[in-house]
C-alpha cells in the first residue's frame, strides 16, 4: 500500500488542484454598478449639501435607518472624507460620537468634500466602480464552504454538519463544548456521527493573499490548532481532526503552501488542509474515524 499524500506533496502540481471563481469584467460591470450605487451617491450629496461640518455628515450617515444604504454611505465618506478610518468601524451605528472624537481631526474639511463631490458627474463610474467590489466581497468564501458541505455530506451520508453553509453566524466552540476555554472561538464547520464530534473545520478562499496577510492566516491557523488539540487531549478526545478546507490562487502565492504543509506536519495525522478537490481523495471516512 502506498503511502498517503500530505498536503506539500501537492505543491509541484498545485495549479490542478485549487479552484478559481468566476469574476466579473471590467468595463462590463459599470451599467450594473452605476445602477446601483447612483441612489447611494445621490443620497450622500443630499446629506453633503446640508452638513455644516464633516462630523455632522457622519453622524447624519450613522442616522440612515437603511443598514444597506448605511454602509455604502459609510464607503464613500472613507473615500472622500476619511480614508484612514477602517470601514469596519464606520459601520457601527451606535459609536459614531467616538469616532468623530477619534478620527475628526483627520476629516476632510466640508467645503472641500462639497467642491469635489460637485465636480463629478452624477453617477461617478469611477466611484460606482470602486463600491462594486464590495459587493460580491466574502461570496467566494460562502461558495467554497457551499460546495465544502454538498462535497462532504456526499462522501460521509451517516455524518451531519453543522454550521453555516453560506451567508451565517459561525459556530462557536462554546457552544459544542460546556468548558472551552475560549468559548468565542469561531470554527466554519463541525461534522459528527451521532452525539461524537469527529472533526472541526475552517473554510477560506484565498484570492490572492500575501505578505503580513499571509503570515496572519497562517498563524491563525497554527493558534486554533494548537488550542483544540490541548484542549480535545486534555478531555479523552484525542480523535477530534481539525480540517482545513482553503482553495483560491493566493495559495500558490509566497510560502503559503508550504507554511499550510508545516501545519499537517506539526500535528500528523491530526490536521489536514485541503482544496475542494482533495477532499475528495483526503477527507476519508477511515481518517476521520481513526
Amino acid at each position: 500500500m502506498s503511502q498517503e499524500r500530505g498536503f506539500s506533496d501537492y505543491q509541484n502540481e498545485a495549479a490542478t488542484w485549487i479552484t478559481l471563481a468566476t469574476g466579473d469584467y471590467y468595463p462590463n460591470i459599470l451599467n450594473d454598478a452605476c445602477r446601483l450605487y447612483e441612489p447611494v451617491l445621490v443620497e450622500f450629496g443630499q446629506l453633503l449639501q446640508r452638513a455644516h461640518s464633516s462630523e455632522f455628515l457622519f453622524k447624519s450617515i450613522a442616522a440612515t435607518p437603511n443598514q444597506w444604504m448605511r454602509i455604502q454611505l459609510c464607503r464613500v465618506f472613507k473615500k472622500y472624507v476619511s480614508p484612514q478610518t477602517p470601514v469596519e468601524m464606520l459601520k457601527v451605528k451606535n459609536k459614531a460620537t467616538h469616532i468623530c472624537e477619534q478620527f475628526g481631526s483627520g476629516f476632510r474639511h466640508i467645503a472641500e468634500v462639497q467642491q469635489h463631490f460637485n465636480q463629478r458627474p452624477m453617477p461617478d463610474e469611477t466611484l460606482c466602480a470602486l463600491l462594486w467590489e464590495y459587493k460580491d466581497r466574502g461570496k467566494k468564501g460562502y461558495d467554497l464552504t457551499e460546495r465544502a458541505f454538498d462535497l462532504l455530506r456526499s462522501q460521509h451520508p451517516d455524518c451531519t454538519l453543522i454550521g453555516p453553509e453560506r451567508a451565517g453566524k459561525d459556530v462557536l466552540l462554546g457552544s459544542i463544548f460546556d468548558d472551552y476555554p475560549k468559548p468565542d472561538r469561531p470554527v466554519d464547520f463541525i461534522i459528527s456521527e451521532g452525539q461524537r464530534i469527529l472533526a472541526i473545520g475552517l473554510a477560506r478562499y484565498d484570492s490572492d493573499r500575501g505578505g503580513a496577510q499571509e503570515d496572519d492566516r497562517t498563524g491563525q491557523y497554527r493558534e486554533v490548532a494548537q488550542e483544540i488539540i490541548s484542549y480535545a487531549d486534555a478531555h479523552g478526545m484525542s480523535h477530534i481532526k481539525i480540517v482545513y478546507v482553503n482553495d483560491g490562487p493566493g495559495l500558490v502565492l509566497g510560502s503559503m503552501w508550504r507554511d499550510y504543509a508545516y501545519l499537517e506536519t506539526r500535528w500528523t495525522g491530526r490536521v489536514k488542509v485541503v482544496t475542494l478537490r482533495m477532499i475528495p481523495e483526503r477527507i476519508t471516512a477511515a481518517w476521520l474515524r481513526s
